[in-house]
C-alpha cells in the first residue's frame, strides 16, 4: 500500500500522529472513519496523487497508530474539536497553509470541526456517509436507534471495553472483508484493534460524540455559525443514510450555503469499495469543475 508515500509521527503537542504523504500539488487532507485507519484509502490517495494533488492520510488520535492523551472523565481529550487542532497541526509541520479536506463517517465529523473553527485553513470541505452529529440526534427515533444502536452502547461506561477487547477480531471480523478492503489494508486494522489503548480512544470518540461534541454542535447552532466554504456531500448506495433521511444534502443545507454531492455505488466503506469513483468525485470538486 502507498508506494511512494512517506510516514512519519507528527508530535503535536497532545498526541503523537502516524501520517502518510506524497506530492506536491494542493494539499488534499482524507480523514477516515471507526474502525479504520489511513490505510483505508489506499485505493484513493494513489488516483488523488496522480491528478496533481498532495495527499495526506493521517490516523486520528487514537486510532491506528497514532497517540492521544489519556480519556478524560469530560471525553474532551478525544473530541471533534481535539483532533481538528491534530490535523491542524499536522498541516502547520508539513507546510500546508490551505487544504482541501474529505472526512468518511466518523472522520466526516472531525472534518467538519476543522472547517467551522478554521475556515481559513479548509478551502473545500466533503463528507462521505454523514450528517452532523447533532442532526442524528435530533430525528433520533426507533428506527435510528435500531439502525444505529452501537453509537449508544460504545457511549456506556466500561462494559463496551469488556465485550469488545474479550475477542477484538470477532467483534470487527463481520465488517471487515479482506477481499473488499484488500489484505494489507485489513491486516493494519486488524493489529489495531487488537490493543486495549485504541478500541478505549475509539469508544472515548463516540462517547465524546454524545456529549461535548453534541454541545458544540448545539452552541454553533445557536450562534448562527456556518461553513463559509462550498461542501461536497457523498454517499453509499448501499449504507442506511438515504434510507433514514432522504437526500443529505437537504440538511446540509442549513449548516453551509454551497452544497453539492452525489450517491455513490458502493456499500458504507466506499473509497475501500469504491475508488475510482471516490477519487473521480473528489478530484471534480477539489478542481472546481462543475
Amino acid at each position: 500500500m502507498f508506494e511512494g508515500f512517506d510516514a512519519t509521527e507528527v508530535d503535536t503537542g497532545a498526541a503523537r500522529i502516524f501520517v502518510r504523504h506524497a506530492g506536491d500539488g494542493p494539499a488534499v487532507y482524507l480523514l477516515h472513519g471507526h474502525p479504520r485507519t489511513s490505510a483505508t484509502w489506499h485505493r484513493v490517495a494513489p488516483l488523488l496523487l496522480e491528478q496533481g494533488f498532495a495527499v495526506v492520510c493521517p490516523d486520528l488520535r487514537g486510532y491506528g497508530r497514532s497517540r492521544g492523551p489519556a480519556p478524560a472523565a469530560d471525553h474532551a481529550p478525544h473530541s471533534k474539536r481535539a483532533v481538528a487542532a491534530d490535523i491542524r497541526a499536522v498541516a502547520r509541520a508539513l507546510g500546508h497553509e490551505r487544504m482541501l479536506l474529505a472526512g468518511h463517517d466518523r472522520g466526516s465529523y472531525v472534518a467538519f470541526r476543522l472547517a467551522l473553527d478554521h475556515p481559513d485553513l479548509v478551502e473545500r470541505l466533503a463528507v462521505m456517509d454523514s450528517i452532523p452529529i447533532s442532526e442524528h440526534l435530533a430525528r433520533a427515533d426507533a428506527r435510528f436507534a435500531t439502525a444505529w444502536w452501537h453509537w449508544f452502547f460504545f457511549a456506556q461506561p466500561e462494559i463496551p471495553e469488556r465485550v469488545i477487547t474479550a475477542d477484538p477480531e470477532a467483534w470487527y471480523r463481520p465488517k471487515a472483508d479482506p477481499a473488499k478492503m484488500g489484505a494489507a489494508n485489513h491486516a493494519e486494522l486488524m493489529a489495531a484493534v487488537r490493543d486495549p489503548q485504541t478500541v478505549r480512544a475509539m469508544l472515548e470518540d463516540y462517547r465524546a460524540g454524545l456529549t461535548v461534541d453534541l454541545r458544540d454542535e448545539q452552541a454553533d447552532r445557536a450562534a448562527g455559525r456556518r461553513l463559509e466554504m462550498p461542501v461536497c456531500v457523498l454517499w453509499s448506495s448501499r449504507d442506511d443514510l438515504e434510507d433514514l433521511y432522504g437526500d443529505p444534502r437537504r440538511i446540509w443545507r442549513d449548516w453551509a450555503d454551497e452544497v453539492r454531492g452525489r450517491r455513490i455505488e458502493s456499500g458504507h466503506h466506499l473509497a475501500e469499495e469504491a475508488p475510482e469513483d471516490v477519487a473521480s468525485a473528489l478530484g471534480e470538486f477539489f478542481r472546481d469543475e462543475r
